[in-house]
């Protein structure tokens, strides 16, 4: 798979890097790989198709984090500062290791590389895995970072036609606060309000409910499920829909979410890749059902 040639796109590996306990993400770096290139802050919001007020506003926080400038201003033109570049160095350097390592480099959402590091004892091959979220570790694909993309919810691949191979089944419950309204039908559902989690397989939930015409609303959106199940484990009424695998909750919509999770192979080269792929898919189905997945025959969809 040529995922470079998919899209001819600039790079956003979404695990950025963290200095003095503050994340600067791939934005930013993005943005001061273009000036670097550039020297022109007009053409760099235009070359990453985003307006000069967010790029401005992008490099402006981060400056307010480090205490010192990014850029600097020469005669019409803009130009990294020392900083700058020394920060820009640092995520080259960073992006480098990725490359030059020898072990399986794995990155994918929460759910599917939490599966992948409880079982990774028992895994024959060495493996580096990075949890994010779907659509930042594709990006990571895209710069050839990783040899894996590994997926919570196959939407991506179709939306980008990836070939992609299916290691288990999994669908979400409805996860309650402690002392919420009791739900038994899909109907009980109307009028709640839920926290969303991006880039997770709960658009198949919202898309059921839309289906049924059953009024909702989301309140809030945040990135990863523990953060979901906190948020409403500690309110009075927000609910959320959670992967069956990681939580408790009721399966009011078991059939109409169920999903697989899956594998992307980025790496041609790289040995034993396809060897790790194949024992996901027949000798380690035995440890991923033990980690609450359904476990699948090997098939192989496109």
């Amino acid at each position: 798979m040529d995922l470079k040639n998919k899209e001819n796109e600039k790079i956003k590996p979404e695990i950025g890097i963290k200095i003095n306990g503050e994340s600067y993400s791939y934005k930013l770096f993005e943005s001061l790989e273009s000036l670097s290139k550039t020297s022109s802050q007009r053409k760099t919001a235009k070359e990453l198709n985003i307006s000069h007020s967010v790029l401005n506003r992008r490099i402006k926080n981060a400056e307010d984090k480090l205490g010192e400038p990014l850029v600097e201003t020469i005669g019409s033109g803009s130009i990294l500062s020392k900083k700058g570049y020394e920060l820009l160095n640092m995520y080259y350097k960073y992006k480098n290791k990725l490359k030059d390592r020898e072990e399986i480099i794995i990155a994918g959402g929460h759910i599917i590389t939490g599966l992948l590091d409880a079982i990774s004892s028992e895994i024959p091959y060495d493996t580096l895995i990075y949890s994010s979220d779907d659509r930042s570790a594709f990006e990571l694909a895209k710069q050839d970072s990783i040899d894996i993309l590994a997926l919570d919810d196959p939407l991506l691949a179709f939306e980008n036609d990836l070939n992609f191979t299916a290691i288990a089944y999994d669908h979400l419950v409805l996860v309650s606060p402690k002392n919420g309204k009791e739900i038994e039908t899909i109907k009980d559902l109307r009028n709640l309000k839920f926290i969303e989690v991006k880039g997770s397989a709960q658009r198949l939930a919202w898309a059921t409910l839309k289906q049924a015409k059953i009024p909702y609303t989301i309140e809030k959106e945040v990135k990863s499920q523990y953060d979901a199940f906190k948020i409403v484990k500690n309110s009075k009424n927000l609910y959320t829909f959670l992967n069956a695998s990681y939580f408790n909750g009721k399966d009011i919509l078991k059939n109409e979410t169920r999903h697989v999770i899956s594998l992307v192979q980025c790496n041609d080269d790289k040995e034993h890749i396809y060897d790790l792929m194949e024992y996901l898919l027949i000798d380690g189905q035995k440890s991923i059902g033990e980690q609450g997945f359904i476990p699948m025959k090997p098939w192989k969809l496109r």
